[in-house]
């Protein structure tokens, strides 16, 4: 079995604003794009006009309707992918040591040479982050861009995995977690970012931001459905509100 690092030099992770993200799929197209023709490639689509598609994608977005406390609905677009965490299960599991964490950065990766496609490492992580390539017989996974995010040849801005530097809504930040004054520790710190399932004790890099309160502007946490008028005095004026609530309702 593959032992993990005491210590890495860098947290490299994401953190995800829920809030923000519209569900656009986006960070899982770039995703699939970048990396099939990067370190990973190919990543194998099985079917992709058929009936049921499917395939290799490193990033997927799920989208939930949610109720809160009060009976107020919302919808939450939630993109899923490799946590890099801490205490890897993953790596830990695999019998080849083709499941590693480097110790520079933190970044989980897979040694495709030395894979031979148990898919133990699937089992162990309780995120299903992990895709098996049924054509290449091995498991692949999230590499955070590893290429893209050092290679010299790009502009500094630019070195960010391809999901972050395609989402419209700017709903993906990367950076370092192990770093408490780096931008995107000061994120998770001021919106009270999470760890997606802590229960499970892999102590995840990856971070979520909670959606905000829906305000109405009165201290209440729904936004109104209907125009509110304080005065209907004046017939036209009241007319035109009226009308206007219809279209926007």
């Amino acid at each position: 079995m593959t032992s993990l690092p005491k210590t890495t030099a860098k947290k490299l992770g994401l953190v995800v604003d829920l809030d923000i993200c519209v569900g656009c799929h986006a960070c899982a197209v770039n995703c699939k794009e970048w990396n099939a023709g990067a370190k990973s490639a190919p990543l194998t689509d099985y079917d992709p006009y058929g009936k049921k598609p499917d395939g290799v994608w490193f990033n997927r977005v799920h989208t939930y309707e949610t109720t809160d406390e009060a009976g107020h609905g919302q919808t939450v677009h939630f993109p899923r992918s490799c946590l890099h965490c801490e205490d890897a299960p993953c790596v830990t599991v695999c019998p080849t040591g083709a499941s590693y964490k480097r110790e520079e950065d933190g970044i989980v990766l897979v040694n495709e040479d030395i894979c031979i496609g148990c898919k133990l490492c699937s089992w162990a992580c309780p995120y299903g982050a992990r895709e098996y390539d049924e054509n290449e017989g091995v498991m692949k996974k999230c590499t955070l861009c590893v290429d893209k995010i050092y290679n010299e040849n790009l502009p500094e801005e630019s070195r960010v995995p391809a999901c972050v530097s395609t989402c419209p809504a700017g709903a993906r930040s990367f950076g370092d977690l192990g770093d408490p004054d780096s931008e995107v520790s000061k994120l998770v710190a001021a919106r009270g970012g999470y760890d997606l399932m802590p229960e499970q004790g892999t102590k995840p890099v990856n971070k979520y931001l909670p959606p905000r309160p829906r305000q109405d502007g009165r201290g209440g946490d729904k936004a109104p459905r209907m125009l509110e008028h304080a005065d209907d005095s004046t017939e036209g004026a009241g007319l035109i509100a009226r009308w206007v609530d219809k279209i926007l309702s």
